[in-house]
């Protein structure tokens, strides 16, 4: 009987031993993707919650270096150069490290991706440093969040959020330049993109007649595509060319009817009502 009840016993250590139990992360991580430019910008963190705790004082001390966030250091990798204050910052891995503050915090881009504690940092290895101005939340965040807002082509903001306070971290990056060279290459292929080339020219301000030159050429290779029509007639009525704007419009208009696309309609519509104010 002693002998059955030890090995009951055995039996029962060995299987605790061996058994998990599944829990929730305190500090759960997050990844966070955005497409950014003509690249991506890839977030990693982890998020911890105020808890009850005092904010600057119990988690994340004023006037210490902080991992901007919990357990492993939080990081950004771009895909493509960026350009943060006045510094460009080449495509790779970096750490985001904070400085954070009741009035400001100091946002720091780092080579060092693993640091987990003030004792870890190296100010050698910043790549640049921003002061960012706290903003007062009217509605407090209790869990840490970081994310990707006010996204342009060119530009977007990090914002970091815990409490009552957010700081922003502004990025840009050049990519008109990057752009032009690709369509330059492209127009001596053998397919040139030139509904493509032409809308970037009219969105970004470029030579409107050489858009209109590649619009005439896209349009004779598809005639029947209202949404290029669309974009045809958007660009002669940029030229003040109101007339054949008229006729690009209504036969855009008549396209999308058949295809029973209803929001070319509409746009094709307001197009028409605007030329007739001219």
């Amino acid at each position: 009987m002693k002998k059955l009840l030890l090995s009951a016993i055995a039996a029962f250590l060995l299987i605790s031993g061996n058994a998990q139990i599944k829990t929730p992360a305190p500090s759960p991580t997050q990844t966070v993707k955005q497409d950014f430019g003509i690249s991506a910008i890839e977030l990693s963190y982890s998020r911890p919650g105020i808890k009850n705790r005092k904010l600057y004082a119990d988690i994340a001390p004023a006037g210490e270096v902080w991992r901007t966030g919990a357990n492993n250091a939080t990081t950004l990798t771009f895909g493509d150069e960026v350009i943060i204050g006045d510094t460009k910052v080449p495509a790779g891995k970096y750490g985001l490290l904070s400085i954070p503050g009741k009035k400001e915090w100091t946002l720091i881009i780092s080579k060092q991706t693993n640091v987990t504690s003030p004792a870890a940092y190296k100010q050698e290895s910043d790549v640049v440093r921003v002061i960012a101005p706290v903003t007062k939340l009217k509605k407090a965040v209790e869990t840490f969040t970081i994310e990707f807002a006010n996204v342009k082509p060119n530009t977007c903001d990090l914002l970091l959020m815990w409490g009552n306070s957010v700081v922003n971290l502004p990025i840009s990056t050049d990519i008109d330049s990057k752009i032009m060279a690709s369509i330059d290459a492209a127009m001596k292929t053998d397919k040139p993109p030139y509904a493509q080339a032409a809308q970037y020219y009219m969105d970004n301000g470029k030579d409107l007649n050489q858009a209109l030159a590649w619009y005439n050429k896209a349009v004779e290779q598809q005639p029947d595509a209202y949404w290029l029509q669309h974009q045809w007639a958007n660009c002669l009525a940029k030229l003040g060319k109101k007339s054949e704007a008229t006729a690009a419009a209504e036969r855009s208009k008549e396209l999308a009817a058949k295809a029973k696309n209803e929001d070319y309609v509409r746009m094709n519509d307001k197009l028409l009502a605007e030329l007739k104010k001219k």
